[in-house]
């Protein structure tokens, strides 16, 4: 089949989604017309975190901030089981799960004050759900923070070449914040040179590698070293005001993927190489089960509670109107949903354009295509974006841009979102951790400095511990150990944001069953893919099934308190 079938008919299909069903979300269960108030970026404006801002520019800044590393990453993994499987998943999980989820959350939190959805869970149910929501997120960002620490990491390492442009780009975006909310200039122009010399720097660094290899350090030490300079610079991100970095630098992102996604269309159509995979492969040796593994393996690419994190931890603090919440909460989720949609197609067709390369499960291969890449799942698991880098950069190619420059494009798009993900995660989690300091009444944590120190340190420890990996029984860092109980839980953290919004407007007498329906389903995937992983890990790392016997603890108990509020009734007016 071609590739580019499966492009047009994942546009096709996002497209009628924004058109019909956002629209019918919006208007007869979210109300966002009905909304009169002052939103809280104008009552709460303090030039840090609540800043009005125009739709365009905050667009981007959500946009980047949800798109990181994971749909890239579970995409690619997902393809083992073929294409069919990673198709529907992304494409109807997007437009009725993740788009309605994201939304929601956004909304939400406009109508009460900016809060976090875990402040505001304890609010529509009770103290206690709060504070295990706070638990549950606090947790989850360690696992998310550590995860895209280290797959930047491991791209800095392997492309050398992303180095100079990835790091020149936050010295750019500063001077852009400057710019725009200093010297007031439209954002135009400067967002356009922004972009030239971004990719300017994108040409030079294709044949100016930087690497700590140049002074003797090994690659493993040398990931260790980029994984502690990454959440410094995550920790003073994250402290400074999101006009000044996080906002520019985010809006900037949005312009590359925007090319970065043009490139690799005009690639897809120029090329269309055929679809290497099988529709469907659920049996052979060494497969695991596609269900439920397909949903929390795709994660971020079809539905992510962390995307209601961002939302109700940042993005609301800068919402100037309610109607723009459209387009920022559902349209972001359908650009990540098209992101992870070209990774399927990099990964199951994209890769059979790739000549030389070197895999990290294998090493050097002369001829790549999807049986090479995909012979078994723990060759899979380990390659993680590398089919994204790879095939991505092969149909780049294809429009006579040189393999080293492709390379790099690739790269730097991939270490742009993840970094961005990584500042926002950083920041939202100095924010769950104040909000816990208000909760247990403990000053230390109340102090947004301490507040940040502590978001950073246990994430770092995930990186340097390295633990049995239940898969291929190597030693491996315990944060990649735990990427399936991260996709899980990332999974089941928008089951409960789910519960808590459709109990939200069920109060408020809204039709919430199109609410309903979905956290049902992802909450029986997310629970059996839990007790699968309870299972892998009972002979090999103790430590990881209390994690994971924790976390799905504190899920239970918070769905039954949802359960006992639903049973209840709804309020007499």
């Amino acid at each position: 089949m071609n590739s580019l079938f499966l492009l047009l008919a994942g546009l096709i299909i996002f497209g009628l989604g924004y058109r019909f069903y956002a629209n019918f979300i919006a208007y007869k269960i979210y109300s966002i017309k009905e909304f009169s108030e002052i939103v809280p970026s104008q009552e709460f404006e303090d030039g840090i975190d609540f800043v009005p801002t125009k739709k365009e520019i905050l667009f981007g800044h959500h946009f980047t901030s949800i798109a990181g590393a994971a749909p890239i990453i579970g995409p690619c993994i997902a393809a083992f089981w073929g294409w069919l499987p990673a198709f529907l998943w992304i494409v109807l999980g997007t437009i009725f799960m993740g788009a309605v989820h994201d939304f929601g959350a956004l909304v939400v939190s406009v109508r009460e004050k900016g809060k976090t959805i875990a402040d505001i869970t304890g609010t529509i149910i009770n103290k206690r759900v709060r504070t295990m929501f706070l638990i549950f997120v606090m947790m989850l960002s360690w696992l998310v923070l550590a995860v895209f620490a280290m797959a930047i990491a491991g791209l800095f390492v392997n492309v050398p070449t992303a180095v100079l442009p990835v790091n020149i780009e936050i010295i750019i975006a500063i001077i852009v914040g400057f710019l725009l909310y200093k010297k007031k200039m439209d954002a135009l122009i400067p967002s356009i040179v922004a972009l030239i010399l971004l990719y300017l720097f994108v040409y030079f660094g294709s044949f100016t590698p930087l690497s700590f290899e140049f002074v003797g350090i090994d690659k493993s030490t040398q990931s260790t070293l980029w994984i502690i300079l990454l959440f410094v610079y995550s920790g003073i991100a994250s402290l400074l005001p999101v006009w000044l970095l996080l906002q520019p630098r985010d809006y900037i992102n949005s312009h590359q993927l925007v090319v970065g996604l043009a490139l690799i269309f005009i690639g897809i159509a120029i090329a269309q190489p055929v679809v290497e995979a099988p529709m469907v492969r659920i049996s052979g040796e060494g497969v695991p089960n596609l269900f439920p593994l397909l949903f929390v393996t795709i994660a971020c690419g079809a539905i992510s509670g962390f995307h209601g994190l961002v939302a109700s931890g940042t993005t609301s603090k800068q919402v100037a109107n309610m109607i723009d919440t459209k387009i920022i909460g559902y349209g972001a989720m359908l650009g990540e949903g098209t992101l992870a949609l070209v990774s399927t197609i990099a990964a199951v067709a994209g890769i059979s354009l790739v000549t030389n390369c070197s895999l990290p499960s294998v090493g050097p291969v002369e001829d790549l295509n999807w049986h090479v890449y995909y012979d078994t799942w723990a060759n899979a698991s380990t390659n993680k974006a590398t089919a994204f880098v790879l095939g991505g950069g092969a149909l780049i190619e294809s429009l006579g841009i040189p393999p080293a420059l492709s390379k790099t494009i690739m790269a730097v798009l991939v270490i742009s979102f993840a970094a961005t993900t990584l500042d926002t995660a950083t920041r939202i989690q100095r924010f769950i951790l104040m909000e816990i300091g208000q909760v247990i009444n403990f000053s230390i944590l109340k102090n947004r400095y301490t507040a940040t120190i502590v978001a950073i340190v246990p994430a770092l420890l995930l990186t340097l511990w390295h633990v049995k990996d239940p898969i291929s029984g190597k030693e491996i860092q315990a944060g990649w150990a735990l990427w399936p109980i991260f996709g899980a839980s990332n999974q089941m953290l928008a089951a409960l944001t789910l519960m808590m919004i459709s109990i939200y407007f069920w109060k408020r007498k809204k039709p919430v069953i199109l609410l309903v329906i979905p956290f049902i389903l992802v909450t029986l995937t997310t629970i059996i893919s839990l007790v699968i992983q309870a299972q892998s890990f009972v002979e090999n790392n103790h430590f990881l099934l209390m994690i994971d016997g924790i976390l799905a603890t504190l899920i239970i108990w918070m769905l039954y308190e949802g359960w006992s509020l639903f049973r209840k009734g709804r309020p007499k007016d």
